[in-house]
């Protein structure tokens, strides 16, 4: 602001209203111009924090989209796992009855010789389907004297050995089999009381 000397003289008078209007006008135009740039910058850090917001936002969807994708591809890969270690479920379980008549028919006495070259070649049969099948993974369920267990013996009947305890397999009536750790047919069981 400038100060200029002014004398009573009404010309300097009004020259003094006249700077004074000026340097008024001045200081106004200065503040406007503050109260402006304040106003820009808080748009700017309105913007700012709009923009970081959404930034924020679209890494938070980012990263869930990333962890759903993670589960899928692990989902699909154990998927795939399965898939491959049970691969001949269906064709084994369609052969245990096969393997049920083949151990019938090994249990039939040879009383000619003829009879004697049928169940050697019946038995040959038998074991090369066995070793077969023990190849895909297929295990025989083990019964006979051990304890009785819901997840893989079948309970038909009870009977009373009183040597034995309670709850012990004491006779298999039909085998059971397992695909690795999978039960594809409980073993039947009779339990002792």
């Amino acid at each position: 602001m400038r100060r200029i000397k002014v004398t009573e003289t009404t010309e300097n008078k009004d020259l003094v209203q006249d700077v004074q209007a000026e340097n008024e006008v001045e200081e106004t135009e200065v503040v406007e111009e503050q109260k402006a740039e304040l106003t820009l910058e808080e748009q700017y850090e309105a913007k700012l924090a709009e923009l970081q917001a959404k930034l924020d936002d679209e890494e938070s969807r980012h990263l869930r989209l990333r962890a759903d994708f993670d589960n899928i591809r692990r989902r699909n890969q154990l998927d795939r796992e399965a898939a491959e270690k049970y691969r001949a479920q269906s064709l084994l379980s369609d052969l245990l009855p096969v393997i049920d008549n083949f151990e019938r028919a090994l249990q039939v006495e040879a009383t000619s010789e003829e009879t004697a070259s049928i169940v050697k070649g019946i038995e040959m049969v038998y074991r090369s389907l066995i070793e077969a099948t023990e190849k895909e993974g297929l295990q025989i369920i083990k019964a006979e004297g051990e304890q009785f267990d819901p997840n893989v013996h079948q309970a038909v009947m009870q009977e009373q050995d009183s040597e034995k305890e309670t709850g012990v397999v004491l006779r298999e009536l039909q085998k059971g089999y397992m695909l690795k750790d999978r039960v594809l047919r409980p073993t039947m069981v009779s339990v002792n009381e």
